[in-house]
């Protein structure tokens, strides 16, 4: 459904948080380790998500990537899908420019009410949900 790189920053995003509440920054290495992607594309992939305030880069001895703390609960999946995919939840399935509700593509109404449940489960669903799961250990991100 998603690009392979908005695959990764999910996964960065769920893993750096997780270990900025284990009070420790994480290297790029660490990272592309832990959501196995090449070391060169996690590298684009963190810069982007910095960019985007999703996460922190911090220079120097103790360096590294961590998140703010305080701001999990209001970095929402729909923030990180948007940094990579755009407005794709808005867009037209088929890619079409015309597209709407008085002029539809052949998959419109189909796909409307499945794409306004996503809408809302990627603006309700915050980085902090995520990441619970994973701290648990009820959900994983490497096999």
């Amino acid at each position: 459904m998603f690009s392979k790189a908005c695959e990764y920053a999910i996964r960065s995003s769920i893993y750096v948080a997780s270990q900025t509440l284990h009070h420790k920054r994480v290297s790029l290495s660490d990272v592309a380790e832990k959501i196995q992607s090449p070391e060169a594309f996690t590298s684009k992939i963190l810069q982007k998500l910095v960019k985007h305030n999703i996460i922190k880069s911090i220079k120097g001895p103790g360096g590294g990537f961590e998140v703010d703390v305080n701001h999990l609960d209001n970095i929402k999946l729909k923030l990180i899908v948007e940094a990579f995919e755009g407005d794709v939840l808005n867009r037209c399935s088929l890619g079409l420019n015309e597209c709407s509700d008085t002029h539809p593509c052949p998959f419109h109404n189909k796909y409307k009410p499945i794409k306004e449940k996503l809408l809302y489960v990627f603006e309700t669903t915050s980085l902090n949900d995520l990441m619970k799961g994973f701290q648990d250990g009820e959900t994983f991100l490497k096999i």
